[in-house]
């Protein structure tokens, strides 16, 4: 496709002008009667608008060619083709069909080379917005992208925020550390240096700079892996013979694996797209012009979904977490998790069960909340969620302290809930009382959950993540069934009274008298329904009663109890006489004195 033809011009950010441009692009899937079921993928640094495999629906969708992406993208995948349509174009600037260095410049007849303008990672969003505007595509649902392709799913958010639902930028950042600048340089000099660049008019020569470039490749592979996994990959094996050679050719494993990738990149890359691709990563600033994160992220209206890899050290995940928090920050609909997995930077193009979890399950919320009248009508089918179900066990089926806590929250209020687990109870409260907020918790099962159940959620260690909040941010915080396996439970409870202008806390009540007779009959730990573990694998650190945390709150808190329930989750009613006795479970409503 051809756009900014004839005397139209696109507005780079550098002041310059360009057009002609063409604009390669694949799509996937088919748009819905509404329109509102588009997805843009961003591809990454050496990545094109082949995202995914053709299937050739004669053949019972069997895959004829494979797109970089096929893991995440395609029928019945977590970004799915048989619900989504699905686009994904070649970056401006690129040398996979749009219009790049390589290209002609209608001018002089002759590939652009360095006389192409210098490009930035809005320039390529900008395009990217005339493509859609030229498919009739207003609002998109989600705009998805891993390294330079989660910048540009930042700068979608942040300068087009009337134009899509949701944000999911993968394993990136809002500006490049000093370190990536640094390995972005040795690898434009490595292309620079090379005898056969010839100041970048290479195109007619016969020969090209591939040394220089299979060099720039093979640093920037390096970043891309973490050091378990070359280790796993390669350790210091010796490739093709028993002992040393002792000469300059290469010898181990993980030396000819990088001469492989540099020379299979050279027969598909140019060298000029690298130096361009690179350079608009280093110029790529998310807080500019402000000079300020959080005045720009602020712009962005749309739900997010944050996903970082704990072995990703090119990217790593403080720089998520930085998007994250100023996100919460600017009490935005932001949900987050740092996926444990081996493979480095990389990650994000081969983790597909926790990645493709997260994906699938927002996504599809997003889309359930833009066709539904009324979102909370979402959560109606989960029956399990009834107000008429029977009592039981805390942990088996319905939890008892959720049906007490409900009572608790007011209409229409704001609440965040600590170790959130699923996000049960918010859904609870979502449907009964149509509250807003998001849930804090570590696992990634459950936020996978979350996710599904269009809870936002954020992947924090309550001990050391409450102070990012504002004081009286929130109308409730909850610690439901959370405090016995909290480190600093005063310093988490001092927190929560600033956060909130009411907290709720339920816990298991270790002086329960089933619990005393283990300890007085057996001599042994005592085990229950609330507290399951062996002492050998105990989750649960801090066992306290009743009367334990009314001592605290008079001596340790400048709170007051506003209302005390004691529980029988067994028998699923309150308890009123010898409380510390006879319940096993109680619930705490506080307030600042």
């Amino acid at each position: 496709m051809r756009l900014f033809d004839g005397g139209n011009k696109l507005e780079l950010e550098s002041g310059r002008q360009l057009g002609p441009i063409d604009v390669a692009y694949e799509t996937f899937g088919t748009l819905n009667a509404n329109r509102d079921n588009a997805v843009l993928i961003c591809h990454a640094l050496t990545g094109d608008a082949h995202v995914c495999g053709h299937y050739d629906p004669d053949q019972v969708k069997a895959k004829t060619t494979g797109g970089w992406w096929d893991l995440i993208v395609g029928p019945g995948k977590p970004i799915d083709t048989d619900k989504y349509f699905v686009i994904c174009s070649n970056c401006l600037g690129g040398c996979m069909g749009t219009t790049g260095p390589g290209s002609i410049d209608p001018a002089t007849g002759k590939p652009y080379g360095l006389s192409f303008p210098l490009i930035t990672v809005r320039d390529m969003v900008d395009l990217q917005a005339h493509l859609l505007d030229h498919l009739g595509i207003d609002k998109l649902l989600a705009v998805v992208g891993g390294s330079l392709g989660g910048m540009q799913t930042l700068v979608w958010a942040n300068r087009y925020p009337d134009r899509l639902a949701c944000a999911i930028p993968i394993a990136t950042t809002t500006r490049l550390s000093a370190q990536s600048i640094a390995f972005d340089a040795v690898g434009r000099n490595a292309i620079l240096r090379d005898e056969h660049f010839q100041q970048g008019a290479y195109y007619d020569s016969g020969k090209s700079p591939a040394g220089g470039l299979a060099v720039a490749r093979m640093i920037g592979h390096i970043t891309y892996l973490s050091e378990e996994a070359m280790h796993a990959k390669f350790g210091r094996r010796l490739q093709h013979k028993p002992d040393y050679q002792y000469d300059f050719a290469s010898e181990f494993s993980v030396e000819t694996y990088l001469d492989y990738q540099g020379s299979r990149f050279v027969d598909r890359f140019d060298a000029n797209t690298y130096l361009y691709f690179s350079k608009a990563m280093d110029y790529f600033d998310l807080a500019q012009p402000s000079g300020d994160l959080q005045t720009e992220l602020a712009r962005a209206t749309c739900r997010f979904l944050v996903i970082s890899y704990d072995s990703d050290w090119l990217f790593p995940a403080s720089q998520s977490l930085e998007i994250v928090n100023t996100l919460v920050s600017n009490n935005q609909d932001v949900t987050y998790c740092n996926i444990d997995c081996p493979y480095g930077h990389d990650s994000f193009l081969l983790e597909d069960k926790i990645q493709g979890g997260l994906i699938r399950g927002f996504l599809d919320k997003t889309l359930e909340r833009l066709t539904r009248s009324d979102a909370n009508e979402s959560d109606d089918a989960d029956h399990s969620l009834s107000r008429t179900q029977p009592s039981g066990s805390i942990f088996a089926g319905e939890r008892v302290d959720h049906r007490f806590i409900e009572d608790f929250i007011a209409p229409n209020s704001k609440v965040l809930d600590l170790g959130c687990g699923d996000g049960q109870l918010m859904r609870r409260l979502r449907r009964h009382k149509n509250i807003t907020g998001m849930g804090i918790t570590l696992s990634e099962t459950d936020i996978i959950a979350c996710a599904a159940a269009g809870v936002s959620v954020v992947q924090y260690d309550l001990d050391d993540s409450l102070a990012r909040f504002d004081n009286d941010s929130y109308d409730t915080v909850m610690l439901s069934q959370t405090l016995q396996v909290v480190r600093r439970p005063e310093e988490v409870i001092r927190q929560m009274l600033r956060i909130g202008r009411q907290i709720v806390i339920s816990f298991p009540n270790f002086a329960f008298w089933r619990l005393r007779l283990q300890i007085a009959l057996r001599g042994r730990t005592p085990i229950s329904a609330a507290l399951p573990d062996a002492w050998y694998s105990k989750t649960s650190v801090n066992y306290l009663s009743v009367k334990d945390f009314e001592e605290f709150v008079r001596e340790k808190l400048n709170a007051r109890i506003v209302r005390k329930i004691c529980l029988s989750s067994e028998k699923g009613k309150s308890i009123g006489l010898l409380q510390n006795l006879l319940a096993d479970e109680a619930i705490f409503v506080l307030a600042r004195k």
